[in-house]
């Protein structure tokens, strides 16, 4: 599976939303960071994008452009879509997630961390209601990357465990260190 780094170009694609938009990638007009998550009840993902949402205009301010993907198909994400200020793209059959090499494996459920990173999503509201649909596990790891107007990967990370992703710090520091 190939995997990609900084300095890699990806292909033009344009993927739509479950809102049934259209995102162009890369996005001629600002960096793109992509997210790819696990399935659309994950309560670890959503800890997690609660803080993007929570700081989502100071990452448009920024100049980035929030696109989360999930291995879950459009109907199930929608019931979250009013969490989510972002563009979600549905991908239950894993279509970008082969081309981008973002793999599930078994390791990604037995880290220490996520007993209490899922303790604390399902304390903040989340539910596992739907998360195992068409196309979805619980052993998806997460992947991210900061992806520059011409397409040149600027930084990417691939997550060991399913709580292993950037902060929005990170995501920032990553941004203005390019």
């Amino acid at each position: 599976m190939t995997t990609f780094g900084t300095g890699d170009h990806i292909d033009t694609h344009t993927l739509e939303t479950i809102t049934c938009g259209a995102v162009s990638l890369p996005d001629p007009a600002v960096v793109v960071h992509l997210q790819f998550r696990r399935f659309a009840g994950c309560p670890i993902c959503h800890l997690h994008l609660r803080e993007v949402a929570r700081r989502h205009a100071e990452i448009a301010d920024a100049g980035i452009h929030e696109v989360v993907v999930f291995h879950s198909d459009a109907d199930a994400l929608r019931r979250y879509a009013p969490e989510m200020p972002y563009d979600v793209v549905g991908d239950p059959e894993r279509v970008l997630y082969r081309e981008f090499g973002v793999e599930s494996a078994l390791g990604a459920v037995l880290h220490p961390r996520l007993l209490l990173a899922g303790a604390r999503g399902m304390l903040g509201g989340s539910s596992l209601a739907g998360a195992v649909g068409r196309g979805e596990d619980h052993l998806g790891r997460p992947a991210e990357f900061l992806i520059g107007t011409d397409g040149t990967v600027l930084a990417a990370h691939y997550g060991r465990y399913a709580d292993d992703q950037w902060t929005v710090d990170e995501l920032l520091a990553r941004h203005r260190g390019r």
